[in-house]
């Protein structure tokens, strides 16, 4: 292998677009920032920076991006300065590529989502396709542990392409920001001392990897053995879904919709959400359990009921769609949480110490895979 002679200079892209756009759309725009807060404590990094793959020269102030001192530049600029670019929220143009892998510059294309399932969605259903099998030439794809498992050969043979496993990066710099903006007489934290719970659920609903549907059922598995701790359950981002008759039958067959304690909620912000209505969150996934939103909840001490391997030991834990151990897991932490706060709280910081950008081996890990990608040569 033979790395660079100097230090690099790297970009991650960002899609910035006109109008209202908010850090909180998806949990990809804090991520390109983490990445470029990592690369700027790594010793093998002269300067990192946003690369804006938009057409608008500066995000809206509700990307928050004002205060965290992070340089953004223009692909032009990206050609013309940088060593390496890692393509994320935004997708570079097939001819600014192999222009700048011409003048000698690296290109890892950092996937975040799990484009295996997204994919095949895509693909059934006629929606148009997410470039992901294009002709461009990447040095690697890298992608979080949550995807090695179902997209690790998907990304490799289609982009011809080594695949490397990298750390899911968070902080709480965004979230401490939006908790500042809670409006006085509200608050950000589980508070102890509920007689019944409001519990809250937040998947997307837009594919099949994070839906309502085990969250409901989990719920409904809790309310028929302990009656009495639900105040109310509240299923959020699903207001454009709750009038298709699937999923009007789906709920009327649950006594939390038939007695009226269920009700199908916009999409929120979770901080400004369970300031105002909740006690608890209930979440599931497929194939994708690495999400901003378990830390979220870990931060504010807020029972999490879940079933992310990842985290098995934090929060009340239920395997895979095991919806009768997901009652069980949440009855529990009703019975237990508040006792048990304390130890809760210490835990739950403890491993989020370990996806902070500036813990040591997630510095290194990065570092690692920057200098992988000049094994063909270096500048």
């Amino acid at each position: 292998m033979t790395e660079p002679n100097r230090k690099l200079r790297v970009g991650v892209t960002i899609h910035i677009k006109d109008g209202q756009q908010s850090i909180w759309e998806n949990g990809i725009f804090q991520n390109c920032v983490f990445l470029v807060q990592l690369f700027n404590l790594s010793p093998e990094v002269e300067r990192a920076v946003l690369v804006n793959g938009g057409n608008v020269k500066s995000p809206h102030p509700s990307m928050m991006f004002d205060e965290v001192g992070i340089e953004m530049i223009d692909l032009q600029t990206a050609l013309e300065t940088l060593d390496v670019v890692i393509e994320m929220s935004s997708q570079v143009p097939e001819a600014w590529l192999d222009k700048f892998r011409a003048k000698g510059g690296r290109i890892a294309w950092m996937r975040c989502g799990n484009d295996y399932v997204i994919d095949i969605e895509r693909a059934m259903y006629n929606m148009p396709h997410a470039g992901l099998c294009s002709a461009k030439k990447y040095d690697a794809v890298w992608t979080l542990p949550e995807y090695e498992h179902s997209c690790t050969d998907y990304f490799a043979l289609t982009t011809r392409a080594p695949v490397k496993i990298v750390p899911h990066l968070w902080t709480s710099e965004f979230f401490d920001k939006a908790i500042a903006t809670i409006p006085e007489g509200a608050q950000f934290g589980y508070q102890p001392g509920r007689a019944r719970w409001r519990v809250c659920s937040f998947e997307p609903n837009v594919c099949m990897v994070k839906t309502c549907v085990t969250p409901m059922l989990v719920c409904e598995e809790a309310y028929r053995k302990s009656p009495r701790f639900l105040e109310y359950v509240r299923f959020c981002c699903t207001l454009q879904h709750k009038e298709k008759p699937m999923m009007v039958r789906f709920a009327r067959a649950l006594d939390i919709v038939n007695h009226g304690l269920a009700s199908f909620e916009a999409r929120y912000p979770v901080y400004a959400y369970l300031a105002h209505h909740g006690d608890c969150i209930i979440s599931h996934h497929w194939e994708n359990g690495q999400n901003y939103l378990y830390y979220e909840a870990l931060y504010g001490g807020y029972p999490l009921i879940h079933n992310s391997e990842f985290i098995r030991d934090l929060g009340y834990f239920y395997p895979d769609f095991d919806c009768q151990a997901g009652g069980e897991a949440l009855v529990r932490a009703f019975e237990t949480h508040d006792k048990n706060l304390a130890d809760y709280k210490v835990k739950a910081a403890e491993f989020l110490k370990t996806l902070d950008v500036k813990n040591k081996y997630n510095i290194e890990k990065y570092t690692n895979e920057l200098l992988g990608l000049f094994c063909s040569g270096g500048l």
